[in-house]
């Protein structure tokens, strides 16, 4: 399945609604009544689009990607042409703009939060379909820096060291807003800091590759 295939408008209407009910209650709480409720739609829809709560709930977290690659278009992913810089640049900005983004693209970073701390059989699904491509793509990329002859699991440790530099400002949130609130105080202040990552990713995965190359 391709989660950027455009959808009738009453099933984009359920996934919304959807999305936003299980972001604020988690699976368990939200009902498919009260989805319907503000989807404007009868219940029987949810079965003739969805067949049931876990596939409306499986389809609404692959809607919030398609959401935020509008927004936020994959250009890191997407053009392979882009100098190795600008493509790491371009992914950890875009990451951490769909992280910290408060307006209707914030249920997308509530719900994938949830599904991390209490994970449903839709994880599995979601990092076949969506995360796995884009972790390849990295693990693509990161070479470039660090240079060859890496085991695969320290290309992934490097990986995971990125994007931890992202989430941490998402997941930790309201203690960052108390410790340094001008560090995400608005969407120039986020931008620098997603540039600051970059360039401390950088620094770090360079030193790694001269270090290498050194005992090589």
């Amino acid at each position: 399945m391709n989660y950027l295939d455009e959808q009738d408008p009453t099933r984009d209407r359920i996934l919304q609604a959807a999305l936003e009910n299980f972001a604020e209650r988690g699976f368990k709480a939200a009902t498919v009544r009260e989805i319907c409720s503000q989807a404007d739609v009868n219940v029987a829809s949810v079965n003739y689009y969805f067949r049931s709560k876990e596939a409306l709930y499986r389809e609404a977290l692959v809607y919030s990607f398609k959401e935020a690659d509008r927004k936020y278009p994959p250009v890191a992913f997407a053009n392979d042409a882009l100098p190795p810089d600008d493509r790491l640049h371009l992914f950890i900005r875009g990451l951490l703009m769909r992280l910290m983004d408060e307006g209707q693209l914030g249920f997308h970073a509530k719900l994938m939060a949830r599904e991390i701390a209490d994970p449903t059989a839709a994880l599995d699904y979601i990092v076949e379909t969506v995360m796995r491509p884009r972790f390849k793509a990295l693990r693509d990329l990161l070479p470039h820096f660090v240079g060859e002859g890496w085991h695969a699991t320290d290309i992934d440790r490097f990986i995971l060291g990125v994007i931890g530099q992202c989430l941490v400002y998402r997941h930790a949130r309201p203690m960052v807003e108390r410790l340094c609130p001008a560090a995400i105080s608005s969407p120039g202040a986020i931008d620098r800091t997603a540039e600051m990552i970059f360039h401390f990713s950088l620094a770090a995965l360079r030193q790694f590759g001269r270090e290498n190359k050194e005992k090589a």
